[in-house]
């Protein structure tokens, strides 16, 4: 410290990359003579500018990043301001548990930059971000609080079928029908650090397997088992009857749940028999669900059963189908417990709110409707777009809903 200056003090990686992004920059802009001095002077003989590498650009790329930053906290200083003054002139009243809070129109935002149908959206678990995948071969990122769009990631050439965040949330992976999955660095300004082949056919389902697995379901009718430090698979998983849609691991990671054909099957990843392969629907399964191990007490008075809720593991698992409805199972004994009907087309996914108290359903019917999982009544049926909604995703960071529609857009719908 001198003269009250603090001195800040880069690790030796930063440092390097910091020295770099200069160099690229005073050489794309004709600062030959500076260049040269500080080439010399931070030992990087051997950096030769390159528009392909990350350092391209970089400096202009974070400039940008930081004044979107300085924004958004300008924006935010002023909304709490706002919102202090609210409380102070507000009247007390009588707090609503946040339990029963639950997404009402009309929606905050519509994120509307897709070209295509929207085929998964994702809130990131730990930060106000949500990815959605689509048709159109792109995945966009955005922040949900504010609505504005953030960047497009690029790289596969088939429709995006699926998309995951990480548990630490660093890695977004994607699937498509080109075959591929990708790993996309959210450290590394989302680039794309692996491309994964393997599968034969298109690449329908994803979703982390723990913090280092991850796993996918495909048309060729197989569950591959990835390693997320290599990107190689490990190991395939065969015997499902049709072409796998929909893939899920259980709270434990030794179960996986399968949407396959007009069958859900519950196969143990170290089996090489499915536990059960139950006939669950009259048409094609789109979503299959183990019901988390919060919803147990609402399901188990659903079922009238009077027992103690297991607290290890989920007991029940749920199914959405083209059938129009959506079914409630015992997983131990595959036995049906309650059929949900309301929707009048395709229930396309399936999502259960964050106090397991309700489920919400994304369907062709262009609506989302929400469940009472201890009555199985629909208490809220809300008109959530133009066209079929494809997906829904509830955030685990903030109040917030999100659906996709093949009206090529996204909405985000508070709840209160």
């Amino acid at each position: 410290m001198s003269n009250g200056t603090f001195l800040v003090v880069l690790p030796d990686r930063q440092k390097k990359d910091l020295e770099k992004g200069i160099l690229d920059f005073l050489h794309n802009n004709g600062y030959t003579e500076s260049y040269d001095i500080f080439k010399k002077e931070s030992q990087h003989d051997d950096f030769n500018p390159d528009p392909k590498d990350r350092y391209h650009h970089i400096l202009a790329k974070k400039w940008n990043s930081i004044s979107r930053l300085q924004k958004k906290i300008l924006e935010l200083e002023q909304k709490n301001l706002q919102l202090k003054k609210e409380l102070e002139s507000a009247p007390v009243r009588k707090t609503t548990s946040t339990t029963d809070w639950l997404p009402r129109p009309p929606e905050k935002y519509t994120l509307g930059q897709h070209r295509s149908a929207i085929t998964h959206v994702r809130f990131h678990p730990e930060y106000s971000v949500i990815a959605t995948a689509s048709d159109d071969m792109t995945i966009k990122i955005w922040d949900p609080e504010t609505g504005e769009f953030e960047r497009t990631l690029k790289g596969h050439t088939k429709t995006v079928h699926d998309i995951a965040f990480s548990p630490n949330g660093k890695i977004l992976v994607s699937c498509s029908a080109d075959l591929t999955l990708r790993l996309w660095d959210i450290e590394n300004e989302y680039q794309c650090s692996k491309t994964m082949y393997g599968h034969d056919h298109c690449v329908s389902s994803l979703a982390f397997l723990g913090p280092d697995k991850i796993i996918s379901g495909s048309r060729d009718e197989t569950i591959k088992i990835w390693e997320l430090r290599t990107g190689y698979c490990v190991q395939t998983l065969q015997g499902f009857p049709s072409w796998v849609r929909y893939v899920r691991p259980d709270s434990t990671l030794t179960e996986l749940i399968v949407a396959s054909g007009d069958r859900v099957v519950l196969r143990e990843i170290n089996s090489k028999e499915n536990r059960l392969d139950i006939h669950a629907h009259e048409n094609m399964v789109e979503c299959a669900i183990y019901a988390p191990i919060k919803s147990t007490p609402f399901l188990l008075k659903l079922a009238g059963i009077d027992q103690k809720p297991d607290k290890e593991k989920s007991q029940f698992f749920l199914s959405a189908s083209r059938d129009k409805t959506i079914k409630l199972w015992d997983r131990y004994s595959g036995q049906l417990v309650y059929t949900f009907k309301g929707h009048d087309n395709w229930v396309r996914e399936l999502v259960v709110h964050p106090s397991g108290k309700y489920l919400i359903s994304a369907s062709d019917d262009k609506t989302m409707r929400i469940w009472d999982l201890s009555t199985g009544r629909c208490i809220k049926k809300i008109e959530a777009a133009t066209h079929f909604v494809t997906c829904i995703d509830f955030s685990t960071v903030n109040p917030l809903v999100a659906t996709g529609s093949v009206d090529n857009q996204v909405k985000i719908w508070t709840c209160r």
